[in-house]
């Protein structure tokens, strides 16, 4: 499969080829810099009270329910089954990314804390925000060929990581499993507006159905809400956490800014035979910072919210620099 990377400034990259022109780290700055300015300015009103803890909801059930899924739905209903459902792929983040999760569980519970704790600490270690940040943020930067590989690593997160924290959760509090909780996942999974709109446009893409030219103007219209609406969102949300527990905050970051990308880096690059596009695509996608559906579970389960809401504070500060450089990084191969 031949791809084809470009970058605003006009660097363009094929897989036959190395890049004609390296973007340099202030390159690369400059154009990440204006998607954390909108995470900067939704913080700013909501410190300001500008932007209330309501006003944010709307915002972001507005964004989760309609925009994205929207965005989703357009970008997938244009792939083919084989951008997706890449194995070699799956396996090369997903192996890493367990290793991970699975250090981070060790170390929860060697400080003699709950499984359900455990299972909070580990999925900060090792989800991203790639629905709110990595999507709208690498379809422009890594143009759109790095949807299928995003799609993937989206799907893994919810899929198989969205599943496990519930039930992980819910078997430490009940000791054991039984069968309301499976069926509570599988209506959780069931009911998520982005598995949906994925699913609906991979299959509309299967059966090689055309987007009318009016519905797909609406989808480009909504889905370009995405942006714009998810970012503000985010820093709008920011503003109403607290940066509580910040030495197990500070740790959770580190994991998930450094150590899971490194990981799934060496996974990819050099464990399995992952396109050396995608390959860069899925380690930006492991350097995004700490995802704020987590803290959402870990409210509505009374698990640990003050260390998420910290880690989700401090990763989001400091990806503005972590993120640069990896996508820097990634760009050369």
């Amino acid at each position: 499969m031949s791809i084809s990377l470009s970058f605003p400034g006009g660097i363009q990259q094929d897989d036959r080829s190395s890049f004609v022109l390296y973007p340099s780290m202030a390159e690369i700055f400059f154009q990440t810099l204006p998607f954390f300015l909108l995470i900067g300015l939704g913080y700013g009103s909501g410190k300001a009270g500008f932007f209330s803890e309501e006003a944010t909801a709307y915002l972001t059930k507005f964004v989760f329910y309609f925009a994205l899924s929207a965005m989703l739905f357009r970008f997938s209903a244009n792939l083919s089954i084989h951008d997706v459902f890449d194995w070699v792929f799956v396996g090369a983040y997903l192996l890493p990314t367990f290793i991970v999760y699975l250090l981070v569980t060790i170390f929860v519970l060697v400080r003699r804390r709950s499984i359900p704790e455990a299972a909070v600490e580990a999925q900060v270690g090792v989800i991203g925000n790639v629905g709110f940040l990595g999507i709208p943020m690498f379809a422009l930067l890594l143009g759109t060929e790095a949807i299928g590989p995003l799609l993937i690593v989206l799907a893994v997160d919810l899929i198989v990581f969205g599943s496990l924290i519930v039930i992980l959760i819910a078997a430490g509090r009940e000791n054991g499993l039984h069968v309301g909780i499976i069926g509570a996942v599988i209506k959780a999974i069931m009911t998520n507006p982005m598995i949906i709109s994925m699913s609906l446009g991979l299959l509309w893409a299967g059966l090689s159905l055309p987007v009318p030219g009016p519905a797909n103007a609406f989808l480009e219209i909504l889905g370009a809400a995405a942006t714009p609406g998810a970012l503000f969102a985010i820093g709008a949300s920011l503003a109403s956490k607290s940066a509580e527990r910040l030495s197990v905050a500070v740790w959770l970051s580190a994991v998930k800014l450094l150590l899971h990308p490194a990981a799934v880096a060496v996974s990819a690059l050099w464990l399995f035979p992952v396109e050396p596009y995608a390959a860069g695509v899925m380690i930006a996608c492991a350097s995004l910072p700490v995802a704020g559906n987590i803290f959402i579970i870990a409210q509505h389960y009374g698990v640990a919210p003050q260390r998420v809401s910290a880690s989700i504070l401090i990763s989001t500060a400091i990806s503005v620099v972590t993120v640069t450089v990896v996508i820097a990084w990634v760009s050369g191969f």
